[in-house]
């Protein structure tokens, strides 16, 4: 489903992604989306961020918190490319996002990566429950808990926090964590993977100092929480 309501974007997108041999459902806004949604049960929602009456962040939201609706897959796009944007669009549950002007080469890499990865799944030798500090992760579940609180995170999120918390004191390059948790045919940016580890640090308040930074290599889980 294509959620757009600029009529020449929103052509070009349904064009290419028709050519790919995908199935199209067009919406021009917010509520009309948000309903073809609920009856269609799309395998994929394109979103776009800046909507006439109800805005993509209100749809994503609502998609979120319908336990019906929440597992699919939100691709946002958006005219915005403030980080502040981007993070709150991630913090209410989308997927990915992608910024106007793209590609269309782009937007279809980015659809197959989503499609491919699909529900949530454990990673090799990662569906144990683990725990780190006051931090539980429970991959198989789709918990994580901050001193017995849940902390409410997306499929990447989550993929993303199991796998540093399951290697803790080890520091992984943004492109190995970008193939390991979003998928191989990622495409690798900076900004990509910073925005998920913003949004990450954010939902785990107090306890964000646990994902550190190495300048100019990665990231790594704080080591003193084993």
């Amino acid at each position: 489903m294509v959620i757009e309501d600029e009529p020449d974007i929103l052509e070009v997108i349904q064009y290419n992604l028709e050519r790919e041999g995908h199935k199209v459902i067009a919406c021009r806004n917010g509520e009309q989306g948000l309903s073809r949604i609920r009856t269609d049960n799309p395998d994929l929602v394109i979103l776009d961020l800046m909507l006439p009456g109800m805005d993509g962040v209100e749809v994503c939201r609502q998609v979120k918190s319908d336990p019906v609706t929440k597992a699919i897959p939100i691709i946002m796009v958006t005219a915005k490319s403030e980080e502040s944007d981007i993070v709150l669009g991630l913090g209410i549950g989308a997927d990915d996002y992608i910024c106007k002007p793209f590609s269309t080469r782009e937007l279809i890499a980015r659809v197959k990566v989503v499609l491919r990865r699909g529900p949530l799944r454990e990673e090799s030798g990662g569906g144990e429950r683990v725990v780190r500090g006051s931090l539980t992760i429970d991959l198989g579940r789709h918990e994580a808990r901050v001193e017995e609180a849940l902390v409410n995170l997306t499929p990447t999120e989550m993929r993303l926090l199991h796998f540093l918390a399951s290697h803790p004191g080890r520091v992984f390059p943004r492109a190995h964590l970008l193939s390991r948790v979003i998928g191989e045919d990622a495409i690798v940016t900076d900004r990509n993977i910073d925005v998920h580890v913003r949004a990450l640090r954010q939902k785990l308040g107090d306890h964000q100092s646990l994902i550190e930074t190495v300048r100019g290599v990665g990231y790594r889980f704080a080591e003193a929480a084993r």
